[in-house]
């Protein structure tokens, strides 16, 4: 036997395998692999057992003492002897077949959900691994017995069959079918992907599946994905999760993006999650969650960076660097008196290129163009566009600064809109 041997999973499954004196000891049902060995240079998941079906009876194997062999086109599966895996070993192990095989993973780099055709693995030595999977064509017409010929065929006409391969170590299997099957502990390679990708991946998954995958991700990344998923799709998730993990995202969201997806729940669920949230952040929700839909209040974030018009850029500085704020947060800094009423803005470009010692009432520009916070909705767009502002600072009537409307703010309320009235 060559020391390297490649073959196609495919071509295993539904094999019947031997003993060394050519005895049947049943056919082979699954492989079992550990999704996070790393126990060869390669870093591929060893295939660690395999399930086979005697008659009646099922059991499954070390993979150590099988080796496969392939004569004139033909694959043989060899069983020195037979040593049985214990319960734990086989918990503790993806099936590949089961979990893989015609079930939808992620590809990472291409950050979109594909579907499984065939899986490539390798037997080097001793060991074998599972090291790509198939999502072409070709995977499927050599599941069906067909590939070669067709081969044969379309290369008369100068043609090919499409193949395409994604390497384990870019692939995230995710299934939800089988809770005793341990997937990758906890989706680490999906941690890896842009926020938007994986809500993207989230939202193509069955509502089983990406509530699975979500309630895997720590509260930070949950949050950030949680904001750019769906309006359905928050519901279901937050419908899905416990009440103690949805209050712990909502905490680490912005005040507004919380009272837009609680909007949307049911009254007696946004009350429980309102009741489990910091206090702080959970009050910043309800006086958002008075305005009507249609006002500017109802769209604007609370999350606003104010400051005292005799304070010094250098103090400036440091009171930025202590709060770490949002990228969009520092879209407008903004200049209130002793009773936070809206005196005047600055930006930060002119704390950049200012001395540290000079004052903010040097540098401000009062008289802000603002909004009303019951102002409608439907009036900003002409206001942003005029004023060719990236935030705009929101008052109550006693001009009281309240929060502020970033322009993403008023290009998602228009997009929706737009998807209501087609």
């Amino acid at each position: 036997m060559n020391s390297i041997t490649t073959f196609f999973f495919s071509r295993v499954i539904g094999q019947k395998a031997f003993d060394t004196n050519s005895n049947c000891i049943g056919t082979v049902k699954d492989l079992l692999v550990d999704p996070d060995s790393t126990t060869h240079s390669s870093g591929h998941p060893v295939v660690n057992g395999i399930k086979i079906k005697f008659k009646k009876q099922i059991a499954f194997y070390s993979f150590q003492n099988f080796r496969i062999e392939k004569a004139n086109g033909k694959i043989k599966i060899i069983c020195s002897e037979q040593i049985k895996l214990s319960e734990d070993q086989i918990s503790n192990n993806l099936y590949l077949a089961q979990t893989v095989l015609d079930h939808q993973i992620v590809d990472i780099n291409g950050r979109k959900l594909v579907r499984v055709n065939d899986i490539r693995l390798v037997t080097i030595v001793n060991d074998t691994f599972a090291v790509a999977v198939d999502i072409g064509i070709e995977g499927l017409l050599r599941r069906i017995g067909i590939a070669k010929p067709l081969k044969i065929i379309v290369s008369i006409f100068n043609g090919s069959i499409p193949s395409k391969f994604i390497l384990w170590e870019d692939v995230e299997t995710i299934d939800s079918s089988s809770s005793n099957i341990k997937l990758s502990k906890s989706y680490t390679k999906l941690q890896t992907l842009h926020p938007s990708d994986l809500a993207d991946i989230i939202e193509d998954l069955g509502r089983k599946a990406s509530a699975e995958v979500f309630s895997a991700l720590d509260d930070e990344r949950a949050a950030d994905v949680m904001e750019e998923l769906e309006t359905e799709t928050q519901v279901h998730i937050l419908e899905s999760l416990s009440i103690e993990k949805g209050a712990d995202v909502l905490d680490k969201m912005p005040a507004d993006e919380v009272a837009d997806i609680l909007d949307a729940l049911e009254d007696e669920r946004a009350e429980q999650l309102l009741n489990e949230m910091e206090k702080d952040t959970s009050q910043e929700v309800r006086e958002l969650l008075v305005y009507p839909d249609h006002t500017v209040g109802s769209i604007m974030s609370s999350e606003v960076l104010s400051f005292n018009q005799n304070m010094t850029i250098e103090e400036v500085l440091i009171e930025l660097r202590a709060q770490k704020p949002e990228m969009e947060t520092l879209y407008n800094l903004f200049v209130i008196d002793e009773n936070e009423m809206l005196l005047a803005t600055f930006s930060i470009r002119d704390v950049v290129i200012s001395p540290p010692d000079v004052r903010i009432n040097q540098i401000m520009k009062p008289s802000p163009v603002h909004l009303s916070d019951y102002q409608k909705i439907n009036e900003v767009a002409e206001i942003v566009s005029k004023y060719n502002l990236l935030a705009i600072p929101v008052v109550d009537k006693k001009n009281v600064l309240k929060g502020m409307v970033v322009i993403d703010d008023v290009i998602e309320d228009l997009i929706r809109k737009r998807r209501t009235n087609k």
